[in-house]
C-alpha cells in the first residue's frame, strides 16, 4: 500500500509540472518570449508593439534545440526572432548561427543616448569649430601628400576634387585616426529594435551588415564603428558599403577599414554615383537685401532648382563670379556675429547625400579649401 501511495503522489506531481520561460524586460515593459507552443503574432519592443505577421517558418522553430541565449542578449526577443527567420528565408542564413550571434549581441542604452544628441544639433559657429582646426587641416595636408597618386587617379576617374575626398575622410574619421569605438553589431541591433523613430532604416542596415560580413568573410562581432553603425575610414553604412565601396587597388577585396586606397576610391565613387558634376562649383557666399530673400532660404535640402538669375532678382547677390544659368540653394548659417548666407550648387547637394546636413556639407567644403590652401 505504501508503495502505491508514493507512486500516486509522483504521478500527480508530474501531471502538474508547467514549463516556465520568462519574458525579457527592457525599460519596464515585458516582451513575450517565443516558445515552440506559442506562434508569434506581434513584434514587441521597448517602444511598443505593432502587428507584424512572421514568416510561417517561425511557428515551426524548435527553440529548445537552439543555443540558450546569454542573460541580457537579444536572441530571446520575439522581434529579433522574426528578424532571424527573415534572414534565414531571404538570404539563406543558418538559423542556429544567428541565434548564437544574437545571444552575444547587446542592446545598449548609451547608443540611444548618443543618436538623440548628434553634433548636427549645434549652431553653425559651434559645429564649425569641431572640424576647422589646425590639427585637422594639417592632417589633411599630410594625408594628401601620403596618397597623392591615388587621389589624382580618383579625381581623374570620378571627377571629384581631391580636396573634397580628403576633407570627407578628415571630417568622418580624422584620416582614419578615429573610426569608432562601438561594436557595429550592437549599434545596429540596438537601433533596429529599440529606436522606433528610425527602426525600419536600421533594421535594413542590420540586414545589409550581416550580408556584407558574410560576403567579406568577417566575423560580425569583430568590427567597430560609430554609434550609428558607420564603418571604416569613410564611415560607410552597410548598405552604402555594399553599393558604393570599390576595390580601388585591385586586390580583390573592398577594405574600407584599413586601406586608404579603397577608401579614397569609394568616397569618390559614392559622390559620382550621386551625380557629382565635374568641374562645377560647390558653394559661394552671398549678400542679401530687400524683403523677398527670406522666402527663398532652403531648410529642407532639396535639389537646387532656382537659377542664379532668379535669385539675383529677389535680392540675393553672389560674392564671386558665377553663371546665371546655374541652379542653387540659398542657405542661412548661424555665425558668431549673426546670420551668413551662401549659395549651394548641385555639388553641395551631393555632399549632403553623404550626410543629410547643411552643417556637415559646409564643414566639408570649408575644410577642403583650407587644406588646399596649405599644400
Amino acid at each position: 500500500m505504501r508503495m502505491l501511495f508514493w507512486l500516486s503522489v509522483i504521478f500527480l506531481l508530474n501531471a502538474c509540472v508547467q514549463v516556465y520561460q520568462p519574458g525579457i524586460a527592457r525599460n519596464g515593459e515585458a516582451i513575450a518570449a517565443v516558445t515552440p507552443q506559442t506562434p508569434v503574432s506581434t513584434v514587441s519592443s521597448s517602444a511598443g508593439s505593432r502587428p507584424a505577421p512572421p514568416p510561417p517558418s517561425v511557428v515551426a522553430v524548435n527553440t529548445a534545440a537552439l543555443p540558450t541565449p546569454l542573460p541580457g542578449s537579444l536572441a530571446s526577443r520575439a522581434d529579433v526572432q522574426v528578424f532571424i527567420e527573415e534572414m534565414v528565408t531571404n538570404h539563406g542564413f543558418n538559423r542556429e548561427e544567428l541565434y548564437t550571434l544574437f545571444s552575444r549581441t547587446r542592446s545598449r542604452d548609451d547608443i540611444i543616448e548618443l543618436i538623440t544628441r548628434p553634433a548636427e544639433g549645434k549652431p553653425w559657429h559651434a559645429y564649425r569649430k569641431i572640424f576647422l582646426t589646425n590639427a585637422r587641416i594639417g592632417g589633411g595636408v599630410a594625408f594628401w601628400n601620403a596618397h597623392r597618386a591615388t587621389l589624382t587617379r580618383a579625381e581623374q576617374v570620378y571627377g571629384v576634387p581631391a580636396e573634397i575626398i580628403v576633407s570627407i575622410i578628415g571630417v568622418e574619421t580624422s584620416y582614419g585616426g578615429n573610426t569608432g569605438i562601438h561594436r557595429v553589431m550592437d549599434a545596429l541591433a540596438t537601433l533596429a529594435f529599440d529606436y522606433p523613430r528610425r527602426a525600419d532604416f536600421f533594421r535594413k542596415e542590420l540586414e545589409n551588415y550581416l550580408v556584407l560580413t558574410r560576403e567579406e568573410g568577417i566575423d560580425p562581432l569583430s568590427l567597430k564603428g560609430s554609434y550609428a553603425g558607420a564603418m571604416g575610414l569613410a564611415q560607410f553604412m552597410p548598405s552604402s558599403y555594399r553599393a558604393y565601396a570599390v576595390d580601388f587597388d585591385a586586390d580583390q577585396h573592398r577594405n574600407l577599414w584599413t586601406n586608404p586606397t579603397d577608401a579614397i576610391g569609394s568616397v569618390a565613387n559614392y559622390l559620382s554615383e550621386h551625380r557629382w558634376q565635374r568641374g562645377q562649383p560647390i558653394a559661394i557666399p552671398a549678400r542679401v537685401s530687400g524683403t523677398q530673400y527670406p522666402a527663398l532660404i532652403n531648410r529642407k535640402l532639396e535639389t537646387p532648382s532656382l537659377p542664379v538669375s532668379a535669385l539675383r532678382r529677389q535680392g540675393v547677390e553672389p560674392i564671386a563670379p558665377v553663371s546665371d544659368s546655374l541652379t542653387a540653394l540659398l542657405l542661412e548659417y548661424d555665425a558668431t556675429n549673426g546670420p551668413e548666407y551662401w549659395l549651394g550648387f548641385q555639388n553641395f547637394y551631393v555632399i549632403t547625400r553623404y550626410n543629410r546636413s547643411k552643417l556637415y556639407a559646409m564643414a566639408v567644403y570649408q575644410l577642403s579649401q583650407e587644406i588646399r590652401r596649405r599644400l
